[in-house]
């Protein structure tokens, strides 16, 4: 499976490096240094070279590497339009993979939802992000970015005795100019994964040093 995603991965590649530098530079952002373009992704510093793509000093052989080469190649001017905000079935096909976004991307961060809220400002931080100040109609909110111009706009509700916890995902209202809607349900699905990889691991490395 693996060599079908590199195989994927490396046909979009081949269009973005088809592209003029310069151009690139400006569009994704990055930085073009050391032979390839330099930018974060998926929290982690990414290297996109022509023929592989760095995540973390590691090769990429998954998914991620897919969604960062495809959003490579969609790369333009245009910017991310956080106003309106917009729920990932308001997008044309976004009701196809809603069901699959749902559950991948929002209800899979509720039972950590606490946690969450105890490790917001790092979260933040590490996904190149910002907590949304006097968030309405939720506990507590943030903004990660993923890729440079795929904002996700969180809210979170913490449980109580009468609801259990729940989680919102949001996107910029142009986001299917940067991505499909299926890319888009892919990255925050793989954004959830981190989060949870994020404070559960970090949890483990503080249990383990209380021994």
């Amino acid at each position: 499976m693996s060599q079908n995603f590199l195989q994927i991965q490396k046909e979009y590649l081949q269009k973005v490096w088809e592209r003029k530098p310069k151009e690139l530079e400006e569009f994704l952002p990055a930085s073009f240094r050391g032979g390839c373009f330099n930018f974060q992704a998926f929290g982690e510093p990414c290297e996109l070279y022509p023929q592989e793509i760095l995540l973390g000093g590691q090769r990429v052989t998954g998914p991620e590497g897919i969604l960062i080469a495809l959003y490579a190649f969609h790369a333009q001017k245009e910017v991310p339009h956080l106003h309106p905000l917009k729920s990932f079935k308001q997008f044309p096909e976004g009701m196809a993979y809603y069901g699959a976004f749902s559950a991948n991307a929002e209800k899979s961060l509720c039972p950590h939802v606490p946690i969450l809220q105890q490790r917001r400002e790092e979260i933040a931080v590490r996904f190149s992000g910002h907590i949304n100040s006097n968030p309405s109609k939720c506990d507590f909110s943030f903004i990660l970015y993923p890729l440079p111009k795929v904002p996700l706009y969180y809210l979170f509700y913490l449980p109580d005795d009468e609801f259990p916890a729940s989680v919102s995902c949001l996107f910029p209202s142009n986001a299917t100019d940067f991505l499909p809607a299926a890319g888009l349900a892919d990255t925050a699905e793989y954004t959830a994964k981190k989060i949870i990889q994020l404070v559960t691991e970090t949890a483990s490395e503080r249990a383990v040093g209380l021994k």
